[in-house]
């Protein structure tokens, strides 16, 4: 009779714990869902690559001298960075649109400063599952961006496609199918 004495005391102390601790666990829970980091349709997110942009007004500049119409010369403002940013955003329809973000590196931290579809996906109406980085450190070792975004146009399709996004040195945008 001893050991069952010995648990049910055991057993009531715990759920006197319980009992103390449910109230707490509760708020936390609903403190948790008040703090939403990110919306349930957002299926994939990849940030990796960069780019950077010098901080001389170019278009202010007369082509002759280096020198704006005023004939002083232009104020260096510090040079703009940042990276780069794929996200899969789920449809209703269960097919997923890419977006492409553009985001600085500010003093205050991170700034989305464009975002863009990238329409060659959405024109596909295509189920992704999954978006990865050149690199797993998400680390690339000149300016752009290379991704790779495995797709299925047909749900019931065993293997996915793969696909490539990939900015080069001056930004110009490139979307094809990987052919490897």
């Amino acid at each position: 009779m001893l050991p069952i004495r010995r648990f049910s005391v055991l057993s009531a102390q715990c759920l006197a714990a319980l009992i103390v601790m449910l109230p707490l666990a509760a708020g936390s829970q609903v403190q948790a869902d008040e703090t939403v980091l990110m919306p349930a349709n957002i299926i994939f997110v990849t940030s990796t690559g960069y780019w950077e942009e010098s901080g001389d007004p170019l278009a202010v500049l007369d082509p002759k001298t280096g020198a704006t119409a005023n004939t002083q010369p232009a104020p260096a403002s510090p040079a703009q960075r940042g990276y780069y940013k794929l996200v899969a955003v789920r449809q209703p329809e269960g097919n997923a649109h890419i977006f492409l973000q553009q985001v600085a590196l500010d003093a205050g931290g991170p700034k989305v400063i464009s975002s863009a579809e990238l329409e060659e996906f959405s024109a596909m109406k295509a189920y992704v599952t999954d978006i990865r980085p050149d690199t797993s450190d998400g680390v690339a070792a000149q300016p752009g961006l290379f991704a790779t975004v495995y797709l299925k146009t047909d749900p019931t399709a065993l293997e996915p496609e793969t696909w490539t996004v990939l900015i080069d040195d001056i930004g110009d945008i490139k979307v094809e199918r990987e052919t490897n």
